[in-house]
């Protein structure tokens, strides 16, 4: 009899379980539901009472207007350049840096990388301004002196859209972590073998740092796609707007044109979800092997 009421208890618990699971998704995906539905729903359906769930008529006019009208691919295009630009140049850096954190000795390696982490504890709005200035005043670009004035610098620039991307601390933290699990035998047998430092690196480590380059472009990606606060100050020029600016050409002062909105918001996040449901293991695997929780 106690082992059936404990057979039962579990089955409860299960059952309960899944069914807060369920009661979970449906909550967080009800707005992405109806984010899409809205995209293909005529204007005068958007804005009927009751509302309707599934679309009588779907249109794909919104995403028409979206595209065509709005210079949404242009938008599209930019971030897209900066998202991948800013994910490659940021694996360089952060596997040379954390390989050099995990494996090489230097003096006060330990001082250096604790303040290296410290830098995640200031706010983006601190380094704001201090940021803005490097970028308006880098040297010989934009028609600026090699004193760093004169011009607009790399404001309205590709590279000017990277800056904050191309190096991260939590990115080096990544790395180093997933580096310090392998034993220093394999360095000291490369060494044996006449190898030097960088062939042990890019022959050793880096392939098998895969997951973590993975995980770490995912993240890399996604942070500089979604990113609207620094887009906003760095850029004037339309041209130069990043898919995040563009979604608020939809909006005016006192309305908003809600259906090619929607639309734009559901391709915007097309990116995003191809690339999580493609690398989506890779999650798993690095926050088991670098203890992130």
């Amino acid at each position: 009899m106690g082992k059936e009421k404990r057979g039962v208890s579990v089955k409860s618990r299960r059952v309960w379980t899944i069914m807060l699971l369920v009661f979970t998704a449906i909550i967080m995906g009800f707005p992405f539901f109806w984010m899409i539905t809205s995209s293909v729903k005529s204007n005068e359906e958007i804005f009927l009472w009751p509302p309707t769930f599934l679309p009588k008529t779907p249109t794909f006019e919104h995403y028409q207007n979206a595209i065509m009208t709005r210079s949404f691919g242009r938008y599209f295009l930019n971030s897209f350049i900066v998202a991948l630009s800013s994910a490659i140049i940021n694996l360089i850096f952060c596997s040379v840096a954390g390989y050099a954190f995990a494996k090489l000795e230097f003096p006060f390696k330990n001082i250096l990388f604790l303040i290296l982490l410290s830098t995640m504890m200031v706010p983006i709005q601190i380094t704001l301004v201090p940021t803005f200035l490097l970028v308006k005043s880098f040297p010989l670009v934009g028609g600026n002196d090699i004193f760093g004035r004169g011009g607009t610098g790399l404001l309205n620039t590709y590279f000017g859209l990277m800056i904050p991307h191309i190096m991260s601390a939590f990115g080096v933290f990544v790395m180093r972590q997933f580096y310090m699990q392998f034993p220093r035998e394999l360095m000291e047998a490369a060494r044996i073998d006449g190898a030097s430092e960088l062939r042990i690196f890019t022959k050793i480590f880096l392939p098998l740092g895969k997951p973590s380059l993975a995980a770490l472009a995912i993240f890399t990606f996604t942070q500089a796609w979604d990113d609207f606060l620094w887009p906003l100050v760095v850029t004037s020029d339309s041209n130069m707007r990043t898919i995040q600016l563009g979604l608020e050409t939809f909006k005016s002062r006192y309305t908003v044109d809600w259906g090619p909105l929607m639309a734009a918001t559901t391709v915007s996040i097309i990116p995003i979800v191809i690339v999580f449901f493609v690398f989506q293991k890779y999650f798993t695997d690095i926050s088991l092997s670098s203890g992130i929780k």
